[in-house]
C-alpha cells in the first residue's frame, strides 16, 4: 500500500514550486527588486475589472434610466481613464523590473555556469559538441531567466485579474457565475494532458538547435578546408537538412499545442451563449437588470480572453522549466577529477616521477593504457615514439590529471598525484601542443597566461629563449601586436614559439612536448627546436615524436604500441635490439628520407 504523501509534499513536488525554489540562490541578491515588480502585479490585474464593473451602473442609469448628472455621464468615463492610465504605469515599472531582475539574474546565472565549465574535465569536452555547450551554459540560461519572471509576473497578474473579474461575476448574478465557473473548467482541462505531449517536442527541438550552432562554429574553425577541399554544397545540403529538422520538429511543437485554441474557442462560445440565454430569463423575472447582464458578460469575456493563447503560453512555460531543468543537470554534476578534502600542495623541487601499472581507458572495456610503469629523476628526458594511436599522448595527459586513471597511479616524489591540490600540480607543469591554442588578442596577453605578474625582464628572457625576441621588435606594435582570434595572423612556427615562450615564462619544472615541431619545415622546424632545446634546460621533460631524429638524445626512449611500452633504452640502446620495433621505426623513417634526397 503506497505511503499517502503531506500536502506540503505534494505542495514541494509540483513542476511550479520546484522549479522557483532551484532558481532561487540567483534570484536572492535581487529579491526586493523582484518583489517590488510582483507586488506591482496585483494592482495592474486587478485594474483589469475597472471596465467591466463601471459599465453596469452606466448602463442602468445613463443608457437605460436616461440619468444625465455628472457623475454618470463624464464621472465614470473619467474614472475609467484614470485607473486604466495608472494600470499602464503600472506595467512599465513591472516591465523595467521585470527586465531589471532576469538579466541581473541572466548574468549571474552565467557567471556561475561559466565557473562550473572552467572546471569541467577534459572527457566533458570530448562528449559534447559546441553547440551542446553554447546551448547548455548559455542559452538555457536567457531561455530560464527570461521565463522564469515572465511567467511568474503572467501568473500574478492574471491569477489577480481572474480574482478581481470573479468578484465582479458574482457581484452582478451569482447564479450566472456558477455557469461560467463551470465552462472555465472544461476549458483548462486539457492542459495537464498536453503538457506532458509537448515536453518531448521541446527537448528534440531544443537538441536540434544545439547542432545548428555546431555547424556555425565548425564553419568558422575549418574555413580553410572547406574552401580547400570545395566543400561549400556538402555542408551547405547537411546546414538545409539541420533547419528542415528543426522546422519539422517546431511544427510539431505547434502541432500538439494549437489544439487547445480549438477546444477553448468551442468550450468558451458555449460558456456565452450559455450565460446569454440564461440571462433571458433572469432578466425578464427581474433577478438582474441590463447592466448585471453587460457588466457580467464583459468581465466574463475578459476572464475567458487569455484562454486563447494558453497554446503560447504553455510552450512558454514548458521551454523555461525544461532550461531550469538542464541547468541544475549541470548544476547537480559532481566533478569528475577532483580535489581530494586533505590534499596537499605540490612544491617546485620535485625530485622524481613514477607511472606504477597504469591502466586507463576512454570508452568503458576498451583499455588505451595497460599496467604502464616506468620512473624518471629529475632533469631527465623521456621521449615516447611509436605508432599513431598507440596510446603516447594518453600518457602524458595523466600526468597533469586531464583524466585520472582507472587503476595504478602515477606519483611525484612518492606521492599519488591525486593527493596534490590540482591548481598547484598544474602549476609545475607546462605543455607545448601539437595544436596550441592562442588566445584573442596581443602576443603578450598570450605570453603572460605562463605568469601574469612577470616582469619585462622576465618577458624579454622568455622571448630570447623562444627565439622570438627578433620577431617581436620586427613588428611596429611590438609584444601588443594583435594576433588574431587562435593566432591566425601568425605562421605555424610563430604559434608553437609563442606557445615556447608562455610555457618558459611559467617556469615549471616538469615540461611536456606532444608534437611540438610537427607541421613545420625544414628551417622553421630548426628555429622551434632550438627554443625548445632552451625550453628542456634543467627541467623532467616529457617529449612525443614522429621524428626520431629529434629525440636522439633524450636520456631514455620509450616505444608505446597499443598501449604498452614495448621498448625502452638509450637511442644506442634501442638501435642494438635486432629486428627491434624502435630500429624498424628508425630504419623506416632514414629509408623513406633517404629516397627523398635529390639524385645528383
Amino acid at each position: 500500500m503506497e505511503e499517502k504523501k503531506t500536502f506540503k509534499e505534494k505542495f514541494n513536488e509540483n513542476t511550479f514550486v520546484k522549479n522557483y525554489k532551484r532558481m532561487w540562490p540567483f534570484v536572492k541578491p535581487y529579491w526586493k527588486r523582484a518583489l517590488f515588480a510582483m507586488i506591482i502585479c496585483i494592482p495592474l490585474g486587478c485594474l483589469d475589472s475597472v471596465i467591466a464593473w463601471a459599465l453596469q451602473p452606466y448602463m442602468d442609469n445613463v443608457l437605460v434610466a436616461k440619468n444625465r448628472s455628472f457623475l454618470y455621464t463624464w464621472g465614470i468615463p473619467i474614472i475609467i481613464v484614470v485607473f486604466t492610465a495608472f494600470q499602464g504605469l503600472c506595467q512599465y515599472l513591472c516591465d523595467y523590473l521585470n527586465a531589471w531582475v532576469g538579466s541581473k539574474v541572466s548574468l549571474g546565472l552565467k557567471k556561475f555556469l561559466y565557473n562550473k565549465l572552467l572546471h569541467m574535465e577534459t572527457a566533458y569536452y570530448d562528449q559534447n559538441t559546441s553547440g551542446d555547450i553554447m546551448r547548455k551554459f548559455c542559452g538555457d540560461a536567457d531561455t530560464a531567466c527570461a521565463g522564469l519572471l515572465e511567467n511568474l509576473k503572467l501568473f500574478v497578474t492574471r491569477g489577480f485579474s481572474s480574482l478581481s473579474l470573479l468578484c465582479v461575476l458574482i457581484y452582478n448574478s451569482w447564479e450566472l457565475f456558477v455557469v461560467a465557473i463551470v465552462v472555465l473548467g472544461g476549458a483548462l482541462s486539457p492542459l495537464a494532458f498536453l503538457r506532458k505531449r509537448i515536453e518531448k517536442a521541446v527537448n528534440e527541438n531544443v537538441e536540434a538547435g544545439s547542432k545548428l550552432i555546431t555547424k556555425f562554429n565548425e564553419t568558422y574553425a575549418g574555413n580553410k578546408t572547406i574552401a580547400s577541399y570545395n566543400l561549400q554544397n556538402k555542408l551547405y545540403n547537411s546546414f538545409t537538412n539541420t533547419v528542415d529538422e528543426i522546422f519539422g520538429r517546431a511544427m510539431k511543437i505547434v502541432q500538439r499545442t494549437s489544439i487547445i485554441s480549438p477546444i477553448t474557442y468551442t468550450v468558451m462560445s458555449i460558456g456565452i451563449a450559455t450565460v446569454i440565454a440564461f440571462s433571458n430569463y433572469l432578466i425578464v423575472t427581474g433577478r438582474i437588470s441590463s447592466g448585471n447582464f453587460v457588466s457580467f458578460l464583459a468581465a466574463l469575456v475578459m476572464l475567458y480572453q487569455p484562454l486563447k493563447s494558453l497554446n503560447n503560453n504553455l510552450k512558454d512555460v514548458q521551454v523555461s522549466f525544461m532550461a531550469i531543468e538542464r541547468i541544475y543537470l549541470i548544476i547537480d554534476r559532481e566533478p569528475v577529477i577532483y580535489d581530494k578534502e586533505d590534499a596537499i600542495e605540490l612544491n617546485k623541487a620535485v625530485t622524481d616521477i613514477s607511472f606504477e601499472n597504469v591502466n586507463f581507458e576512454y570508452i568503458e572495456d576498451t583499455p588505451v593504457l595497460k599496467n604502464i610503469s616506468f620512473k624518471t629523476n629529475y632533469g631527465q628526458t623521456i621521449a615516447l615514439v611509436g605508432n599513431s594511436g598507440g596510446g603516447k599522448t594518453t600518457i602524458v595527459n595523466l600526468l597533469p590529471r586531464f583524466y585520472d586513471v582507472k587503476s595504478g597511479s602515477i606519483k611525484i616524489d612518492g606521492v599519488d598525484i591525486r593527493n596534490y591540490t590540482l591548481e598547484s600540480l598544474r602549476d609545475n607543469i607546462a605543455v607545448v601542443f601539437q595544436d596550441n591554442f592562442l588566445f584573442h588578442g596581443s602576443i603578450k596577453d598570450n605570453i603572460l597566461l605562463g605568469k601574469p605578474d612577470a616582469t619585462d625582464e622576465e618577458i624579454h628572457e622568455a622571448l630570447k629563449c623562444a627565439c622570438l625576441d627578433d620577431f617581436v621588435e620586427s613588428l611596429e606594435d611590438g609584444l601588443d601586436s594583435y594576433i588574431g582570434e587562435r593566432g591566425t595572423l601568425l605562421s605555424g612556427g610563430q604559434k608553437k614559439r609563442v606557445a615556447i615562450a608562455r610555457a618558459n615564462l611559467k617556469n615549471a619544472p616538469i615540461v611536456i612536448l606532444d608534437e611540438a615541431t610537427s607541421a613545420l619545415d625544414n628551417k622553421a622546424e630548426a628555429v622551434v627546436q632550438k627554443a625548445i632545446d632552451n625550453l628542456m634546460q634543467n627541467r623532467t621533460v616529457f617529449v612525443i615524436a614522429h621524428r626520431l631524429s629529434t629525440v636522439q638524445n633524450a636520456d631514455r626512449i620509450m616505444v608505446v604500441n597499443d598501449g604498452e611500452i614495448v621498448e625502452s633504452g638509450s637511442h644506442e640502446e634501442l638501435l642494438n635490439i635486432e629486428n627491434g620495433a624502435y630500429k624498424s621505426l628508425y630504419n623506416a623513417q632514414f629509408k623513406i628520407a633517404d629516397e627523398a634526397q635529390p639524385v645528383v
